[in-house]
């Protein structure tokens, strides 16, 4: 984890839910949000890797992270789970909604059934997730929001319809969520990042020309790793970015 030179007062005891917080980008925002002082609460499907997180970071942080599992693409399960971060931390006032599956797929032989499976991954529980703990953060007078999207969809890539086209709604219901909840002082703000050096890209589908291809195109030459984008969501999480929402933030070294 690199180590973190910025401090938010506000963060420390808040109550934060982090969807697909136990691996990769996930498992980063986890740490950071817990080296901050936050009781953290994380929802992932993975027992195995969410446990070991949360056994490397107790004794190193005020608050062992939570793990909760369930399948987001069940609502009762993400309902739940929701629930039960509420009862451990009290109301959430920090959601960040990182979940996705980025699965590659063919336009020609994509199902009706392909297409509704991985929307309720990458799309549908930031909906549904924000529906769960906007009461919390209204009685609250306060909360924000953070919806991880991709530069995916703006690249023209085409082995994976579905998740661009989900990456691209999470714009969508980011600005239609500051547009409802900003009355009640919720912030509701986005990242998008470039292509993030998780395990899970490396295992299948980095390669060295690829790699070489793409920070050759960034203005930052160096690959971007997962604690690069624990920055960025704190500071949309926090009162330094009080004024702010309804955003996208472009986190990818400088490609776009």
């Amino acid at each position: 984890m690199t180590e973190q030179t910025t401090v938010y007062p506000d963060l420390k005891g808040a109550s934060v839910l982090i969807t697909g917080g136990g691996s990769g980008i996930g498992a980063a925002l986890t740490e950071g949000f817990a080296r901050q002082g936050a009781r953290v609460a994380f929802i992932d499907i993975a027992s195995e890797v969410s446990q070991a997180l949360v056994e490397r970071l107790a004794g190193q942080v005020d608050h062992a992270p939570l793990f909760l599992h369930a399948d987001l693409s069940d609502l009762d399960q993400l309902r739940n789970a929701c629930a039960k971060a509420d009862e451990a931390h009290g109301a959430v006032t920090v959601l960040v909604s990182n979940a996705a599956l980025d699965d590659r797929h063919d336009l020609l032989e994509m199902s009706g059934d392909y297409w509704d499976a991985n929307q309720a991954i990458n799309l549908r529980p930031a909906a549904f997730a924000a529906q769960a703990v906007a009461p919390g953060m209204i009685a609250a007078g306060n909360g924000a929001i953070v919806n991880f999207t991709s530069t995916s969809y703006m690249l023209n890539i085409g082995a994976m319809p579905s998740y661009t086209a989900a990456k691209a709604g999470i714009v969508g219901l980011t600005k239609g969520l500051a547009g409802r909840l900003g009355p009640h002082g919720i912030r509701v703000n986005a990242i998008a990042p470039g292509w993030v050096m998780t395990e899970r890209q490396k295992k299948l589908w980095v390669t060295e020309e690829g790699l070489n291809a793409m920070i050759d195109r960034q203005c930052l030459k160096e690959a971007i790793q997962p604690e690069d984008m624990v920055g960025p969501c704190l500071f949309l999480s926090s009162n330094a970015a009080r004024m702010i929402t309804a955003q996208v933030l472009i986190a990818d070294g400088g490609m776009m």
